[in-house]
């Protein structure tokens, strides 16, 4: 049985040319505003060769007495801090067609992006389907 050539969903791509990356920029600014507004303080979309990233920057949590002591940190240096402390949703990979992306999701655990399937069990999808998949990370 010979060899064949499979396409990989997780590797290669095409580089994002500058109009591609306006309109997906605001694509999935404009989707995660009406999907899931008050769930962050902002959207940072970020573009290098074939790939997007995508990540939010949340509101934190009050901090607890004890925990200002560990970080030695006032509220308002903890608050300065954690807002401006990225939290990694996705991670898309461009092969040409706006409508269709892989996708790698941030896993925490292993600090790096995993390839993974959209939520309609493929690996392509949209944009705005890959926000979806990262969203995970927007209820804490």
């Amino acid at each position: 049985m010979g060899r064949g050539w499979v396409k990989d969903p997780h590797s290669g791509g095409v580089k994002i040319p500058e109009a591609v990356r306006q309109r997906i920029e605001q694509r999935i600014k404009t989707y995660a505003n009406a999907h899931y507004a008050g769930k962050f303080n902002r959207i940072e979309v970020r573009f290098r060769g074939a790939l997007c990233y995508v990540d939010a920057y949340l509101e934190p949590p009050e901090p607890s007495a004890g925990l200002l002591k560990i970080t030695g940190e006032t509220r308002e240096q903890y608050f300065e801090r954690q807002r401006n402390y990225s939290t990694h949703l996705c991670r898309l990979r461009y092969f040409g067609n706006e409508e269709s992306w892989s996708l790698a999701f941030y896993t925490y655990s292993n600090e790096r992006y995993e390839p993974s399937m959209f939520h309609n069990g493929t690996f392509y999808g949209k944009p705005e389907e890959a926000f979806d998949v990262g969203a995970v990370y927007l209820d804490h």
